[in-house]
């Protein structure tokens, strides 16, 4: 079911360097009261975190989060809703916002590859320590305020 979906608008006044990226928080449900998130293990960057990357050409947000996650995770998937946006200083300097959506999986499995070394299954209440940074916590606290999360989850 899509429950909540959209595209977001960058305003006509942003930087003209900024960084367009989205990505997926993947979710599946194990049993009638289990839900388990992806998290994903970056060694080049040492951290654990959701899978995402940059808009190619003329792709909207949700076309590259999509493409973001078949890339890193092997993982095909449906959009169920838009989840938030984070937004912080690349490594390069330059200005950085991702769109996050709320995905499940419809087939696919993970196989390392040249940006993911690791994906992880985890229950929702492990998925907050997991993550490397605080930007990540604060959006998968969107997630958990999801009434769809929270039904299935308790």
């Amino acid at each position: 079911m899509y429950l909540l979906s959209g595209e977001l608008i960058i305003p006509s006044d942003a930087p003209n360097d900024l960084i367009r990226a989205a990505g997926g928080i993947v979710h599946r449900f194990v049993s009638s009261s289990s839900v388990e998130i992806a998290c994903i293990y970056r060694e080049a960057r040492g951290d654990w975190t959701f899978p995402k990357g940059k808009l190619d050409r003329g792709e909207t947000f949700e076309q590259a989060a999509l493409r973001e996650v078949v890339e890193e995770t092997g993982m095909n998937c449906r959009v169920e809703r838009f989840v938030g946006t984070t937004n912080y200083t690349h490594r390069k300097g330059k200005p950085k916002i991702v769109a996050y959506y709320l995905m499940s999986v419809n087939e696919g499995e993970f196989v390392p590859n040249d940006e993911v070394d690791e994906l992880v299954w985890l229950p929702l209440e492990r998925v907050r320590d997991h993550l490397t940074w605080d930007r990540d916590r604060e959006l998968f606290d969107l997630v958990l305020q999801m009434p769809e999360v929270r039904a299935r989850a308790s």
